[in-house]
């Protein structure tokens, strides 16, 4: 598919990974990992040693030195803020921990009407901690642009309905099947939340966003359009106009694929079950991001560098493509896997 050609602006604006998104000529295949500022760097467990995740999050200086640390080590065309997905949850006013080896957990669930009242809607001033920690790494960071992100209205429901991660989301289908209004009241009120911490990101310089719909897989496409696709939607129509890509990812959406391009990303995030040429194909013309499974890292060298040009292969059915992982990367991966993975992508990609 032929690429649009511009001229190539200064800055974030004008790196490969932002053109990419946008669907535009690009100097090499941009490639950034999702958890990459995370447990497999043994900087990252040295700095967050005694620290809680979520206090982690609200130290700006140290939400700066984590997210710096691997486009330090390896040279990744983008950054991505150090943070969490449930840390609008607990600014809004939910009680919440994020527990080691388990996840998130919510103290006293959602599960009825006046429920919804504990969700009130955030402020700047609320997540201050994040618009300075976004405000110190555009400065750090440079030319190199930095993706902000938040969850998707439906994963942070189930989250809060659970109260907490979940294998077969009966308490969050109960409530869609058994209570839809309140199911859309409760996704409404999470994107307005989920759109208002964005924009505090936008505002603070981040050059794209991604938005996680983690566990979206869970629904049947039919499910998936009734009771989230509106409120995904709303979420990144709000951003229509904020000048940055939009990416919108979920695990286990081979199905969903299409539904989730029509909820208005730029750039749809695809997981390793999915070929990206045939994603392509589904997408109506946006850029992709991914997909090599996390797993593959563990194999022998020539396997990881079969199945990464794979990838670029498939990749380039695509108006653009933003090599990824098909999910995050897992704590045991070798990071001198990751940096080699790197100086792959560019030198098998450069035009």
């Amino acid at each position: 598919m032929a690429r649009v050609t511009t001229t190539t602006p200064a800055g974030p604006a004008g790196s490969a990974f932002v053109r990419a998104c946008r669907g535009q000529d690009v100097p090499h295949t941009p490639v950034w990992f999702m958890r990459q500022a995370g447990r497999s760097l043994p900087e990252y467990r040295k700095i967050r040693e005694g620290v809680g995740m979520l206090e982690s999050c609200r130290r700006p200086e140290l939400v700066t030195e984590i997210t710096l640390q691997p486009v330090r080590r390896h040279g990744v065309d983008a950054a991505i803020l150090f943070s969490d997905i449930v840390v609008p949850l607990a600014a809004a006013g939910i009680d919440l921990d994020i527990v080691a080896g388990t996840g998130p957990v919510i103290a006293d669930p959602v599960r009825a009407r006046e429920d919804l009242d504990r969700l009130r809607p955030i402020t700047v001033a609320d997540v201050s901690f994040v618009d300075e920690a976004v405000r110190l790494l555009v400065k750090e960071l440079g030319a190199t642009p930095l993706i902000g992100f938040a969850g998707a209205p439906f994963t942070l429901a189930s989250y809060l309905v659970e109260g907490g991660p979940s294998r077969t989301y009966t308490r969050t289908k109960a409530m869609m099947y058994g209570a839809p209004q309140l199911w859309h009241d409760l996704c409404a009120r999470l994107a307005e939340i989920t759109l208002a911490f964005l924009r505090v990101q936008i505002d603070a310089g981040v050059s794209a966003v991604q938005l996680f719909d983690s566990w979206a897989g869970a629904l049947s496409e039919a499910d998936y359009r009734r009771y989230v696709l509106p409120h995904s939607a709303s979420v990144l129509g709000g951003l229509a106009t904020a000048g940055v890509p939009r990416i919108h990812f979920g695990v286990g959406t081979a199905l969903l694929l299409p539904a989730m391009g029509e909820a208005g990303a730029d750039v749809v995030g695809v997981d390793w079950r999915t070929p990206l040429d045939r994603a392509a194909a589904t997408l109506g013309g946006r850029a992709v991001q991914g997909n090599l499974d996390p797993a593959t890292l563990f194999a022998p060298w020539p396997v990881v560098e079969e199945q990464a040009r794979r990838v670029l292969a498939e990749g380039r059915a695509a108006p653009g493509h933003v090599f990824n992982l098909g999910h995050g990367v897992l704590p045991e991966t070798d990071p001198d896997v990751l940096t080699r993975l790197v100086d792959l992508v560019h030198t098998a990609s450069a035009r």
